[in-house]
C-alpha cells in the first residue's frame, strides 16, 4: 500500500477503504451500458493504441527475434506509460477533499466482478432455452469456436470462465490495486489486455507476443493462488461443494495446464463442484492439446452446474473483500 490518499486539509484517507468502494460500486453497478455506449471503456481506448503497434511492428516479413524485441518494448512502454497515467491522475484526484472517491470510482471500471457475472449467467439462461442461445452466449467471454461445442462443452466454457477470471478480472487488479494504489492497477490493466490481444501461441504471436504472455504470467502468478485458496475456502464451508477434493484436483493438475495460473483456477473450481474442466479445446481450425483439470471429474456439465459456480464465484469474491478488511483492521 504505497500509494496513500491525501485530501485537501491534510485528511488522510485509508487506502484500502478506496478499493473496498471501488469493489462495491462494481458489484452494485458494473460497467453502465448506457455509459460506454456514449464513451469508450478505457481498455478498449488501450486496445486501440495495441492494435495500431501491433500493425505497425508485427509484420510477417520480419525475422522471430525482431518480431520478439519490437513487442517486448512496446510491452515496456506500454505498461510504463499506463503506471504514469495512473500516479497522474492518482496526484490529480489527490488535491481535492473527496478526490479518494473519484479514485474508487475510477478504480471500479478495472475491476470485472459484474460484467463476468452477467456474462456468465447469460450462459446459463441461454442454455435453458437453447443450445444456440447457450453458444452465442458463451461467444461473448471465450475464444473458442462455440459452434463445436454441445451442451455440457458450453457450460464447461462458462464455468471455466468464471473461474480463470475471478483471478484476472476481479482478485488480481483488486490486489494490485491495493497494494500499489492507480498506478498499479492501470499498470496491471495494461498487462492483461497485452496478453489477451497479443499474448497467443500462434504463427502470428508467438514472438511478438511473448513477452507480454510471460509478464502476464508472473504479475497474475500470487493473485491466482490467492484466488485459487478462496475458492478452496469458500468450497470447504458451503454446502453442496468439497474444499478437499478442489485442493487435492489443483495440486495434482493445475501445473498439467498450457497456462499454470488458468489451471490452478480451473482445477480448484473443478475439484469444488466435481467437474473435469479444460481438456481438448478447439480455437478456429485449431485443436489445442491440453489436460483436464480435475481430471476423472464429470464431463456432462449442465447450466445448474453454471449457478452452481457463480454461486462459489460470489462466496469467493466475498471471501477477497474479508481478506480486505482484516488487512485494513491490521495495517
Amino acid at each position: 500500500m504505497i500509494f496513500e490518499w491525501y485530501s485537501a486539509g491534510g485528511v488522510t484517507v485509508h487506502p484500502l477503504l478506496v478499493v473496498m468502494l471501488a469493489f462495491a460500486i462494481d458489484v452494485v453497478l458494473g460497467d453502465p451500458p448506457e455509459v460506454y455506449r456514449r464513451i469508450p471503456h478505457p481498455v478498449a481506448l488501450f486496445g486501440n493504441l495495441i492494435g495500431f503497434f501491433d500493425r505497425q511492428l508485427n509484420r510477417p516479413q520480419r525475422s522471430d527475434r525482431a518480431r520478439f524485441w519490437r513487442g517486448a518494448l512496446v510491452t515496456v512502454c506500454l505498461v510504463t506509460a499506463a503506471g504514469f497515467a495512473g500516479y497522474a491522475v492518482h496526484w490529480v484526484l489527490a488535491q481535492f477533499l473527496y478526490g479518494w472517491i473519484g479514485g474508487a470510482l475510477i478504480g471500479s471500471v478495472f475491476i470485472a466482478y459484474r460484467g463476468l457475472f452477467n456474462h456468465v449467467r447469460n450462459v446459463a439462461d441461454g442454455l435453458d432455452v437453447s443450445l444456440a442461445k447457450g453458444r452465442e452466449a458463451v461467444s461473448h467471454i471465450v475464444g473458442r469456436d462455440p459452434e463445436h461445442l454441445d451442451e455440457h462443452g458450453v457450460a464447461r466454457a462458462a464455468i471455466e470462465s468464471a473461474a480463470e477470471n475471478f483471478s484476472d478480472g476481479v482478485a488480481a487488479p483488486v490486489l494490485w490495486f491495493a497494494l500499489l494504489g492507480l498506478p498499479g492497477l492501470f499498470a496491471y490493466k495494461a498487462v492483461n489486455t497485452l496478453d489477451s490481444m497479443i499474448g497467443h501461441r500462434d504463427s502470428d504471436y508467438e514472438m511478438f507476443g511473448k513477452f507480454a504472455a510471460r509478464l502476464d504470467d508472473a504479475v497474475n502468478a500470487v493473485p491466482a493462488r490467492i484466488a485459487g485458496l478462496l475458492i478452496v475456502i469458500t468450497a470447504s464451508i458451503s454446502i453442496g461443494t468439497k474444499g478437499g477434493d478442489a485442493w487435492a484436483a489443483a495440486i495434482r493438475d493445475a501445473e498439467k495446464h498450457r497456462s499454470v495460473n488458468a489451471g490452478w483456477l480451473e482445477a480448484t473450481m473443478g475439484g469444488a463442484l466435481g467437474l473435469a474442466l479444460a481438456g481438448p479445446r478447439q480455437y478456429g481450425h485449431t485443436v489445442i492439446e491440453d489436460a483436464w483439470m480435475n481430471d476423472g471429474g464429470r464431463v456432462e456439465a449442465t447450466s445448474a452446474d453454471i449457478h452452481r459456480a457463480l454461486s462459489l464465484y460470489r462466496k469467493a469474491s466475498a471471501g477477497l473483500a474479508a481478506l480486505l478488511l482484516l488487512i485494513m483492521a491490521l495495517v
